[in-house]
């Protein structure tokens, strides 16, 4: 790779200098020649030489074809998502990062000028200034720092707990049923405690016939199912799920003056639960999937959702989760969402799904095993013909630096360039815990989630239904229960032991023998039998198994 390689030629429009450049700098420069709005990323490498006038930039237009961004821990991923998160913002392009190390939070606070900043912008020739952009904080549940995101199990739908409680392909397949079961009847499932009562009265002998006519529920995987539930629970994860629910659309925000927001979900308190963490990323992605409407091509997306962690999403995913998100990563791009997934190598993503990510952004990768050797050379192989040694060069890059190809205005792929990149405008660090607490606590949506709301659920209506059998034998089961706002109270005075403490679950002992007392009676298969009410038949479901109901 050196100029002799081929002879000069004339520069292309807005290129300076350049006709000593060789022949391959110029077709690069060409193929980066965008005349509408687009991102900076940075200056093109070539032969060892930073060359600033070639500058690497991706057409707004094409954020929504998807992306990858990839590279070996160190190799400045994050930066890089710092780095187009900005300009999305600054153009008015509401963002999603998931920050699982907890060093995202700084892009709410302006960057620290040093030498290495000044550095790297006299490089690729940025005008450096610092900047902070608007910022949503949230976390899981509440643990953590952020304002607290919660969905009930209803509308996280089967297949995506079935990969939170790592069920096999039968033990999915049962789940679904059980959903399909709760959703006919009505059965709002809240939370996991709902859950669990469904579950015991299937397996019992007055619901068993319930699902006999479609392939039915053994008691070895009913106890399958249960012992999962048990052990996630004890694991801290009830807080995940229940109301008030998160509405994605809170994503979409664009602020009063014209930028895009933010929203940085914190996931250092649960970095030990990437089974979690990473599926709820997804029912994040699929809840927007089946509420936006369909824009098909616009000049800028509606939002760009960063995956990070992507491997976690893949590792022991099931055929019909992988299924969900080849096809909700295909269809999501008419609805004017890119999503961009962040790991180390291209490998660590389905083929099917990385067919779908027109954008590449390729840090450094390590070769120093005989595994690593053969991630790089499959690595190499998923980029276009290049006049670089990829093999070479991707094991040479430094920090701040990658191969990139992305799509084009045409939406053809442009020349591979190696890159210098660009230095984020803010802040390349965590913000301080205080400032980000006051943040939180200063938003609007903090009154809106905070607190975890208790409202009346299947347990309670079946808990109080019992009560109401139990004090009047001969009445029927329509009649027994107190309906109105009386009978949240009655529900409270009768069965005080069915309240849910969300955050503490307070009185679990004594909900789980409600819990079977209450699912083997009649009483509950007569009120399951009558609850086909109109919250059960608007009840339908997406493609990814979640709830498609409004809230």
């Amino acid at each position: 790779m050196t100029d002799s390689e081929a002879p000069p030629a004339k520069a292309p429009e807005g290129v300076s200098g350049a006709p000593a450049l060789p022949r391959p700098v110029l077709e690069i420069a060409s193929g980066y020649a965008f005349t509408g709005p687009a991102l900076d990323l940075g200056a093109l490498l070539w032969d060892g030489r930073c060359l600033p006038d070639v500058q690497i930039r991706i057409p707004l237009p094409m954020l929504n074809r998807h992306g990858l961004v990839a590279g070996a821990t160190g190799t400045g991923k994050t930066k890089t998502l710092q780095l187009v998160a900005e300009q999305l913002s600054a153009q008015g392009v509401p963002v999603f990062l998931a920050d699982v190390k907890g060093d995202v939070s700084g892009i709410s606070a302006p960057g620290q000028e040093n030498d290495k900043v000044r550095a790297r912008a006299g490089e690729v020739r940025q005008e450096w200034t610092p900047a902070g952009f608007p910022c949503e904080f949230y976390a899981l549940g509440g643990m953590g720092h952020g304002i607290p995101v919660r969905a009930t199990v209803t509308s996280f739908g089967p297949v995506l707990l079935s990969k939170v409680l790592q069920l096999n392909q039968t033990q999915e397949q049962s789940l679904g049923l059980i959903f399909h079961y709760a959703d006919q009847k009505g059965l709002e499932l809240v939370d996991l405690k709902d859950l669990r009562a469904v579950v015991t009265f299937l397996t019992s002998d007055e619901g068993k016939s319930e699902l006999k006519g479609i392939g039915g529920l053994s008691t070895a995987t009913a106890g399958v199912i249960l012992r999962s539930l048990t052990a996630f629970e004890a694991q801290g994860m009830s807080p995940f799920f229940g109301e008030p629910e998160f509405d994605t659309s809170e994503l979409s925000r664009v602020t009063g003056d014209g930028r895009g927001t933010v929203s940085v979900l914190e996931l250092p308190a649960v970095q030990d639960k990437p089974q979690l963490f990473s599926t709820f990323l997804m029912w994040l992605l699929a809840d927007l999937f089946h509420d936006l409407p369909e824009v098909g091509d616009v000049d800028k997306p509606k939002l760009v959702f960063f995956f990070d962690e992507a491997h976690l999403l893949f590792n022991d995913a099931s055929k019909a989760f992988l299924d969900a998100i080849t096809q909700t990563v295909r269809l999501i791009r008419s609805k004017g969402v890119g999503v961009f997934f962040v790991t180390q190598t291209p490998k660590d993503v389905p083929g099917d799904v990385l067919a779908q990510l027109g954008n590449r952004v390729q840090h450094a990768l390590r070769a120093f095993t005989p595994d690593d050797q053969k991630a790089l050379k499959a690595t190499v192989k998923t980029f276009p013909n290049s006049p670089y040694d990829l093999e070479e060069v991707l094991t040479a890059l430094g920090t701040g630096e990658a191969v990139v190809t992305v799509l084009s205005e045409k939406g053809a792929p442009t020349p591979v360039a190696a890159t210098r990149l660009r230095a984020p405008e803010s802040l390349m660090g965590p913000v301080d815990p205080a400032a980000l607490d006051r943040a939180v606590k200063e938003s609007p949506l903090y009154g809106r989630y905070a607190e975890a709301v208790d409202r009346e659920s299947a347990y309670e209506k079946l808990t109080a239904r019992e009560a109401g059998a139990a004090s009047s034998p001969t009445s029927s089961p329509a009649s027994s229960a107190p309906s109105g706002p009386s009978a949240a109270k009655s529900s409270s005075e009768s069965a005080p032991a069915s309240r849910r403490d969300r955050g503490g679950r307070k009185g679990d002992d004594q909900d789980s023998s409600v819990v079977e007392q209450v699912v083997g009676s009649g009483v509950f298969k007569s009120l399951a039998r009558s609850l086909g009410t109109q919250i059960g038949r608007e009840i339908t479901r997406s493609i990814f198994g979640t709830a498609r109901r409004r809230r």
